[in-house]
């Protein structure tokens, strides 16, 4: 499969690239039907907070690592908390386009996390910068599916300007360098805007893969 590297369509901050539906319908379908079997294998969960209250949306990981929060506090962990096993492998094709893309941003990049997260009609991510990993040279790549999110990039700290747009099914973001410590986030979900319906996607809601690099 070949993948395009468009130009983005609005101005982002050095160390953000944005690549528009980068991944065609059929692509989508085939790690849609991935992600379905990464969820049978490693049951998605809805993660305490390590100040007490449980997060709206539910997750699960796939990859070496999986990304877990409860009252011990943020952290990595090889295992699946419920079923003891291994998370499953991250799926070949979003790999090679993770490290592909992550390439051409400038970035070296070799995943060994994945979280999969699942936002139902309602679902929403507060301003927040991802910082559990041993090295922040190493960029986030975020893929998009089913319906757009209203996305939000702000600055170096929580309290500073955002920069508000919308993540389409088919993107995928790449933050690095200058942005790899950006405050982001999900305001809220536009139902009724996926381009296609598949079952493991919540009803009007969507699917975002972020691969990390956490060691």
């Amino acid at each position: 499969m070949s993948f395009l590297f468009p130009e983005p369509d609005i101005d982002l901050p050095p160390g953000t690239r944005l690549f528009r539906r980068q991944l065609s319908h059929e692509a989508q379908r085939e790690i849609l039907d991935e992600v379905a079997r990464i969820m049978e294998e490693a049951p998605p969960l809805r993660l305490q907070m390590p100040t007490g209250p449980h997060m709206i949306n539910r997750l699960t990981n796939c990859g070496e690592l999986g990304w877990m929060s409860d009252r011990k506090g943020y952290r990595y962990e090889p295992l699946h908390p419920v079923t003891g096993r291994p998370w499953p492998p991250i799926p070949a094709m979003v790999r090679s386009l993770a490290v592909d893309l992550a390439r051409e941003s400038g970035f070296a990049f070799a995943p060994d996390a994945c979280l999969v997260n699942l936002y139902e009609a309602d679902g929403r991510l507060s301003l927040h910068r991802d910082h559990d990993e041993a090295d922040f040279a190493w960029p986030i790549v975020s893929f998009s599916f089913g319906n757009d999110a209203v996305f939000q990039l702000g600055g170096l700290t929580r309290s500073g300007p955002t920069q508000v747009f919308t993540l389409n099914a088919g993107d995928i973001l790449v933050l690095g360098g200058e942005s790899r410590l950006r405050y982001h986030g999900v305001r809220r979900i536009r139902a009724g805007t996926a381009p296609f319906s598949h079952p493991v996607v919540p009803e009007n809601g969507r699917i975002n893969l972020t691969l990390r690099q956490a060691r």
